[in-house]
């Protein structure tokens, strides 16, 4: 499906109520089939999440989680430690592409069997479940932060726990202590002190419910089209002020661009400032790499540049988002460069109308630059790519009643 989007020249006022976060729906999918007694609400229905929970569920001697980077990476710990049972874990074409090497060199550090069906480093893998006892291992810090959190949901279940340390400068420190916070929860015993976590055993866990945040990144669309209305306020739940998610950092990163954020209860609501006063932005997005595509997009739809870091992890997503985000902005008129972990966009005023802006199977590329409808008409090419994150995305854009939206055929 490909979408035309342009401006309906209608203020922006309305309240969105988004899934839950894929990344707690993913950790605590994982929790929930190791201590089957804690109860989740308000999850994801992604379909990362959808495919997580299918494979946590089946008992199939292949399992393709497709393009779901999170379930790969947490799905590798999960059956390693899961004594007796043998799998080969898949995915799409792109997933045999993303790097597996260094979790599974952790794990078989603790003692798990894990091969390569193929290349060397890269899945298909075959994992043959292990009784761990050994708790003491290391990962080099800069890694993707997925990495890390798998071996800490698993540890808790081990005999030993777990000592983990990190080696080097840390990446996406948020998301490390989202799961620490989530074990927490359940009242396993964590710690974090300078570069070394610890994790230790619990057999059982107490009966619990646990309810899932809404998804930041998801808000950060919402963030963005406020940033580039006329006038605007939008309402979004359910939202904490002190939320686990790295992306809350939204907040501050879109005051500067013209978004005031205001909480009540769980309701979060951004509101368009008049007679803002611009200028180039310069942030280290290493604790928050996914809002990259947001931000870059928000920036050329505002007229102003920007300079963001820390994105080395970008490179190994769905897509290589830099050279993505590259090929697609040159497209609508922008004067941008990308290194392997930064990308600079130029101030411009001038943005190319209709056109067609291709998606490379990547969720956040549709998004993201789905807002700059509101300044030229473009086409998002394989719209229906959001289902991977947020399946409901183009419905909860249609009630808004901004952007005129319409399917698109190149005939």
């Amino acid at each position: 499906m490909n979408l035309l989007l342009q401006s309906s020249q209608l203020d922006l006022q309305d309240q969105i109520a988004i899934t839950g976060s894929k990344s707690e729906t993913n950790r605590l999918l994982l929790l929930q089939a190791l201590y089957p007694n804690i109860t989740l609400a308000n999850t994801s229905n992604s379909d990362d999440s959808e495919v997580m929970q299918k494979a946590l569920e089946g008992n199939d001697e292949v399992v393709d989680i497709h393009h779901a980077g999170t379930a790969m990476r947490f799905l590798t710990a999960y059956f390693a430690v899961n004594e007796g049972r043998e799998v080969v874990l898949t995915g799409s074409q792109r997933m045999t592409e993303r790097p597996i090497k260094v979790l599974v060199e952790a794990l078989q550090q603790l003692g798990a069997q894990i091969t390569y069906e193929k290349e060397d480093g890269y899945p298909p893998i075959r994992i043959i479940g292990q009784k761990i006892t050994a708790h003491k291992v290391s990962i080099p810090a800069n890694v993707s932060s997925q990495y890390i959190s798998a071996l800490l949901l698993v540890a808790p279940k081990l005999e030993n726990g777990i000592e983990l340390t990190l080696v080097g400068e840390i990446t996406s420190i948020p998301y490390i202590k989202m799961t620490l916070a989530l074990l927490n929860d359940l009242d396993i015993q964590t710690s974090f002190v300078e570069n070394v976590i610890t994790v230790h055993p619990k057999k059982v866990v107490a009966n619990k419910v646990m309810t899932v945040e809404s998804d930041w990144s998801s808000a950060s669309y919402f963030f963005s089209l406020v940033a580039l209305a006329k006038t605007a306020t939008i309402s979004l739940t359910s939202y904490k002020e002190t939320s686990l998610q790295g992306d809350s950092a939204l907040v501050e990163i879109y005051k500067q661009m013209g978004v005031a954020s205001h909480f009540e209860g769980n309701k979060l609501t951004l509101t368009k400032q008049e007679g803002f006063v611009y200028s180039d932005l310069n942030l280290d997005l290493n604790n928050t790499p996914d809002i990259a595509q947001t931000i870059v997009v928000t920036c050329l739809g505002l007229g102003i540049g920007c300079h963001l870091t820390g994105l080395h992890t970008l490179k190994i997503k769905e897509t290589d988002r830099l050279e993505a985000l590259r090929i697609e902005l040159t497209k609508l008129g922008a004067n941008m460069s990308v290194t392997n972990d930064s990308l600079t966009l130029l101030a411009t005023e001038n943005i190319n109308k209709e056109i067609r802006i291709d998606t490379y199977n990547d969720h956040r590329m549709a998004m993201a630059f789905a807002p700059l409808g509101l300044k030229v008409p473009i086409i998002i090419n394989n719209a229906d790519v959001v289902s991977k994150s947020y399946p409901d995305f183009w419905d909860d854009l249609k009630k808004l009643n901004f952007l005129m939206i319409q399917k698109w055929s190149f005939t």
